[in-house]
């Protein structure tokens, strides 16, 4: 019986992240040219999202088998999604998005003039909601993703 230390936790997550940023790079390479810069960087980190998990799933299916799977499974997307958290939150705090949420505001409330204060707030707001969405997907998606993982490999009779 093999048991599943923290260490092959963090080893898992670990992997799930790395297997995201090798895979989506050259997807998206590959799609830029058929769908745009954008969508290609949409496109690929939803398949990527997706796929990671997976592949780790099938890795480390035995292990997580030999636990109690959705328990282990949960414990490993927890950790993913806290990584995401500090991926997004690094990228809030590297790009200038207020004259974005400035002008995003402006187009949604014409009339608008919000104080300083609540300019602060309303990109707070913007910041918090794009933090809680990428944590939500992905604790969902790395989830369904180790879930299936686990089911393409078939346990080996000893």
């Amino acid at each position: 019986m093999i048991k599943l230390k923290f260490e092959d936790i963090i080893i898992a997550a670990a992997s799930i992240i790395v297997i995201c940023v090798l895979i989506s790079y050259p997807l998206m390479l590959v799609l830029t040219p058929a769908i745009g810069e954008y969508n290609a960087f949409e496109l690929s980190g939803f398949v990527v999202f997706i796929l990671g998990p997976i592949i780790t799933g099938y890795i480390f299916a035995k292990q997580i088998r030999e636990e109690n799977r959705t328990k282990t499974i949960l414990k490993i997307a927890v950790l993913v999604a806290f990584i995401a958290m500090f991926m997004v939150l690094s990228d809030d705090a590297v790009v200038e998005w207020a004259p974005y949420y400035r002008a995003e505001y402006l187009k949604a409330n014409p009339t608008a003039t919000p104080t300083a204060f609540e300019w602060y707030n309303i990109q707070l707001a913007a910041l918090s909601m794009e933090t809680f969405s990428a944590v939500a997907a992905m604790l969902i998606f790395t989830f369904i993703g180790l879930y299936i993982g686990t089911m393409l490999k078939k346990p080996t009779k000893t």
